[in-house]
């Protein structure tokens, strides 16, 4: 599946355009290395950045799979024009990718 943040495909000419397609994602649990953080590690800050920074990967990955999934129940073979919105959810630690593009059926 190729995934694209353009609106073309260089080298492919899109066929069909089949929807708008959505991939979401949340988390509130920040993990050090796979555990739990502890309240102590809270206030390592070099800790809490690398649980953040691995934390908002891994809802990413989530989020463009649940994206694929949701093109290739369209029958769609690409993905155009894709948008990332990162947020946090107010007064909480909870983090939230949103990822949407428009599903297409694309040949050489």
């Amino acid at each position: 599946m190729i995934l694209t943040t353009t609106n073309s495909i260089e080298g492919f000419k899109i066929m069909d355009y089949k929807g708008i397609v959505t991939g979401i994602s949340y988390n509130n649990s920040y993990s050090y290395k796979g555990r739990s953080m502890s309240f102590k590690d809270m206030f390592s800050m070099s800790k809490y950045y690398e649980a953040y920074a691995e934390g908002l990967e891994s809802i990413k990955e989530e989020a463009f799979q649940k994206l694929r999934d949701n093109a290739k129940a369209l029958q769609a073979n690409a993905v155009v024009g894709i948008q990332v919105d990162i947020e946090t959810l107010a007064n909480t630690n909870t983090l939230m990718v949103s990822i949407t593009g428009t599903a297409v059926s694309v040949s050489e």
